[in-house]
């Protein structure tokens, strides 16, 4: 049986899902950059396995907002700028852009200084070398690859985030009390632990991660030949569940790896006293007598990976939503030649990141209030996404459904009561 471009479909059931999966399984890993795993190893550290039902409460919250934002891709055949655009006034369009902006850059920046200094830990070559190495080799990448292969290579590096849960068993945990952590949730009127649930709620419900999953749903259509956006608008039901599994096990992949990040750290940093982490190697280094070898080389290979990962996604997802809101040649798919602004965008974005890292600011801290910021910023992002996804000028027929939206609406409120009992906390 041939799919698209006269691919031929895989047989099996089992193949055919992983074989379907994509946008969705690709942003959910990107979730879990280096800036996530700094933020689950602190929460770890400092609180122990008691933020753990933190992973199955956002996990709903975060499938709804990206789900509606794949939707508004599949439907519309636009990306979530060039939908803001054609929807909303000038100062809605570029203020939703200049928060994405601002928390993409500090992201950026934030995850090459977290790779430089675990590939200074493998290696012993100073990690200002390979900040500027990692930055040149992931803008070749998107240069000069195309969609296609990109996705493949993403696919595959999701593969490194099962590092992770690989250390956790390591570690020995004890059972009984993280069963009774992840069930009942447990909470601190502290600016300290409301600075770590508003950094979880921002690593996992991040603003690049809206406007990625949208293009990517268009790029997706490119891909099988939909050129114009006559094509690509409307989907069938068939799409919408193939889509509605992608970003499923995309979401429940990143929260999966999210909840052993925390457990291995509250098994071996916290219940060892080592409360407070100051830098990556701190973290991997205080994993080595307590776990082993084997915990030290997958934490620290494994943040190098993600940020391979995570990296582009950042930097892409600037460049869609500048070109979508200038009405540019958006597409990873294209060559440098021919959407010369959109590339421009994306190296530009790359190197104010990479400017960051020279501000002498320890990778932990810079990677775990990245975190918080995002908390701080996306809640105006999903109010904007909500509205237009249950605007039936937008979406027609497949407006959302009502527990679609009401999660949506609960992830902008949850999101914007932390960040201001954060604020407001003693």
């Amino acid at each position: 049986m041939l799919g698209p471009m006269g691919q031929r479909k895989p047989s099996g059931a089992i193949q055919r899902f992983f074989s379907e999966l994509g946008p969705g399984l690709i942003t959910g890993a990107a979730d879990d950059d280096p800036s996530g795993i700094a933020t689950y190893s602190v929460t770890g550290a400092a609180f122990g396995y008691g933020p753990l039902w933190t992973a199955l409460f956002s996990f709903p919250l975060m499938t709804a907002v990206q789900l509606m934002c794949s939707r508004l891709g599949m439907v519309t055949g636009r990306g979530l700028a060039a939908v803001v655009r054609r929807r909303y006034p000038r100062w809605v369009l570029w203020g939703a852009c200049l928060l994405l902006i601002v928390a993409n850059t500090i992201n950026i920046g934030a995850d090459l200084a977290g790779m430089a200094e675990a590939t200074h830990m493998v290696t012993g070559v100073n990690s200002l070398f390979w900040m500027p190495f990692y930055a040149a080799v992931l803008v070749a990448l998107l240069f000069w690859s195309s969609y296609r292969a990109i996705a493949r290579v993403f696919k595959w590096l999701t593969l490194v985030l099962f590092a992770y849960v690989i250390t956790a068993f390591i570690a020995r945990p004890d059972w009984t009390q993280v069963l009774r952590a992840t069930l009942v949730p447990e909470m601190h009127w502290s600016r300290e632990y409301l600075a770590v649930l508003v950094g979880i709620l921002g690593t996992t419900i991040s603003p690049y991660l809206f406007f990625w999953q949208a293009a990517e749903e268009v790029e997706e259509e490119r891909s099988e030949g939909k050129r114009t956006v006559a094509q690509r608008q409307g989907a069938t039901d068939q799409e919408l569940r193939r889509a509605r599994r992608d970003v499923v096990t995309g979401m429940f992949f990143s929260n999966f790896v999210m909840y052993f990040i925390i457990l291995t750290t509250a098994a071996t940093l916290h219940a060892h006293g080592d409360t407070q982490i100051a830098t990556t190697r701190q973290a991997a280094e205080a994993l080595r007598p307590l776990a082993g070898d084997a915990a030290y080389w997958l934490f620290t290979l494994g943040l190098i990976g993600t940020g391979m990962l995570g990296v582009p996604v950042l930097a892409g997802s600037s460049a869609y939503a500048v070109g979508e809101a200038m009405a540019w040649r958006a597409s990873l798919d294209q060559k440098p030649r021919l959407a010369r602004k959109f590339y421009a965008v994306l190296a530009a974005a790359m190197a104010l990141g990479l400017a960051l890292d020279y501000a002498g600011i320890a990778a932990v801290k810079m990677l775990f209030w990245t975190a918080v910021a995002n908390g701080v910023l996306a809640p105006p992002l999903i109010v904007l996404i909500v509205l237009l996804t249950s605007d039936p000028r937008v979406m027609g027929d497949r407006v959302n459904p009502p527990l679609l939206r009401w999660l949506g609406w609960t992830a902008a409120v949850v999101m914007t009561l932390a960040a201001v009992a954060m604020f407001v906390a003693g």
